[in-house]
């Protein structure tokens, strides 16, 4: 175990959320049907197989009958590496520090090496789509990497969490919803997708702590969402829109582009969503375009105010 670990590891029971997570999103074989709306994100919680031709699927499904428990057998003991180094890249994460995969092979893969790059890649996009943390390389030769927030957003919510650990890829997940349902998700339609991967309103989770309060009241005090009663609904109904936060830090194009890398496809293929995010793009070009046009003329006008300048 390297030096400092051992006083950020983890409550044991995050193995059991982390677990429900990665069965999800790894080690399975999905439909790859086209999708579209909400359905690319419920698409996003399996992983699509993107390796080997239809021969060798044939292959792999034979095997299987023949050995059946040796393939139960590798198939859990991958996913409960694919779980490790989860668990470990979170650390690294909370540390600041860099991870290389020399590091990763010695202290999670071990035994498993010649797997390294099947569960190397589940884990990175379990960090991805579970904490919203990408695993970026930045050193190609030693092969080391650094994990940061993703989609330029500049809150991980770890300061809510009992864990320390990061909660940026629910809020995503939420973003996406809510950008996929046309700008305005309902909290019924919230609350289904989250229950695909094991997050409950009522039910306390080791990695997002309170879901319910997380989402209706942390998120919306950091402005990143907006919770809204629907007019004249009776019962009283919710739903949830972008904050103006979401809209300052990231932008439809890179929520798009996420879900789709996510999902094994191109942003293209959403035609709608693509148009629609290429025109927030547009918008925000001539946004910026417009104030750097504005700044001459601001420093004009500072320039002849007597107040001392601020360098």
């Amino acid at each position: 175990m390297p030096h400092g670990q051992k006083q950020h590891e983890l409550h044991p029971d995050v193995d059991q959320d982390l677990q429900a997570q990665i069965e999800a999103l790894s080690l399975s074989d999905a439909d790859e049907e086209a999708s579209s709306s909400s359905t690319t994100v419920e698409n996003t919680l399996s992983s699509k197989p993107k390796e080997g031709s239809s021969g060798q699927k044939k292959e792999g499904a034979s095997a299987s009958k023949a050995h059946p428990e040796a393939e139960l057998l590798l198939t859990t003991s991958l996913g409960k590496k694919v779980s490790e180094l989860v668990k470990y890249l979170s650390i690294k994460y909370t540390t600041k520090d860099r991870v290389t995969e020399e590091e990763i092979k010695k202290n999670v893969i071990k035994e498993f090496k010649n797997y390294y790059p099947m569960i190397f890649r589940n884990a990175c996009e379990c960090m991805e789509v579970v904490f919203g943390i990408e695993v970026k390389e930045v050193d190609p030769i030693s092969h080391s990497y650094v994990l940061i927030k993703m989609l330029d957003l500049t809150y991980d919510g770890r300061c809510h969490n009992e864990q320390g650990l990061p909660q940026t890829g629910l809020l995503i997940l939420i973003l996406g919803l809510v950008f996929m349902e046309g700008n305005c998700a309902s909290e019924e339609k919230v609350w289904e997708i989250l229950r695909m991967i094991g997050v409950y309103a009522e039910k306390k989770d080791f990695i997002y702590g309170d879901p319910k309060k997380l989402i209706t009241e942390v998120f919306v005090q950091e402005k990143y969402l907006e919770y809204q009663l629907v007019p004249n609904s009776n019962p009283a109904r919710y739903e949830f829109k972008w904050g103006p936060r979401a809209y300052a830090e990231t932008s439809k194009m890179k929520v798009l582009q996420f879900f789709s890398k996510v999902s094994g496809s191109s942003p293209t293929a959403f035609v709608s969503l693509y148009k629609e995010a290429l025109k927030d793009e547009e918008e925000k070009a001539k946004l910026a375009l417009a104030n750097v046009n504005a700044a001459p003329v601001t420093k004009a006008k500072s320039s002849s105010d007597s107040c001392p300048s601020d360098k």
